[in-house]
């Protein structure tokens, strides 16, 4: 596989480096570098390191693993392809997307899939495999989020506000939820089998990538949580 030493570079010419490369190829060294395979449709990246914020931004359909950590707004308004971060990931991941996938092993930070959204045929997923902090689905417009809560610690499974805003889209949360507080514009009830539908095979995909046991993580409670309303601030900006 074609490799590419990233110490040193700066991001503008470690993106001219893996534009330029093979369609398979390894970073390697990589610390704090922005807008890696910002906008890529045809590679598939595997990277050690850290990359810094915007990581597939606008992704088009490449595939990128992170074996280590990734800082803020991953997957930032992509609308295709799949990114795996085999760490934690910081704040704003998923912002804006409207397509492919993202799976995340370890934490996210706060404002997780703000303004996610769903295009044409196009359902994005934003999969967590630990927990994370508040603001989950701030203003979710569409597609799935769903937060596994793998984490070995006496942490809720979501930080204060979830859902805030949300008028589209649904959020699946591995926990019953008792000490969560959603706002009064969304219902939050125990996922039937046919929710679980919906994110079954995702979960599965989830557990082969990360090495955990799919069914294990399924034979537990989820809650699902859904909008009300597909407009939750009509009131305040038209006139009666």
């Amino acid at each position: 596989m074609f490799s590419i030493e990233a110490t040193s570079l700066h991001h503008q010419a470690l993106n001219e480096r893996i534009r330029a490369g093979e369609r398979e190829l390894t970073v390697e060294n990589v610390l704090g570098q922005r807008f890696i395979a910002a906008g890529m449709s045809d590679k598939r990246i595997d990277i050690h390191g850290t990359p810094g914020n915007a990581l597939g931004a606008y992704l088009d359909g490449a595939v990128i693993n992170v074996f280590g950590n990734a800082q803020d707004a991953v997957g930032d308004t992509m609308n295709a392809g799949q990114i795996n971060v085999f760490g934690n990931i910081g704040d704003a991941p998923g912002y804006a997307m409207r397509g492919g996938r993202i799976y995340v092993k370890g934490d996210a930070g706060y404002r997780a899939g703000i303004h996610m959204k769903a295009y044409r045929d196009h359902i994005p997923v934003l999969m967590i495999g630990g927990k994370t902090g508040s603001f989950l689905g701030e203003y979710q417009a569409g597609g799935i989020i769903v937060v596994l809560g793998l984490a070995d610690d006496d942490r809720d499974i979501v930080g204060n506000f979830p859902c805030t805003g949300m008028h589209g889209g649904r959020m699946f949360l591995r926990s019953s939820c008792e000490r969560i507080r959603f706002p009064h514009q969304v219902t939050a009830r125990p996922a039937s089998p046919e929710d679980m539908n919906a994110v079954t095979e995702h979960i599965r995909t989830f557990c082969d990538i990360f090495g955990y046991d799919a069914e294990w993580v399924l034979d537990a409670d989820f809650t699902v949580i859904t909008p009300d309303s597909k407009n939750p601030y009509q009131q305040m900006y038209v006139a009666n």
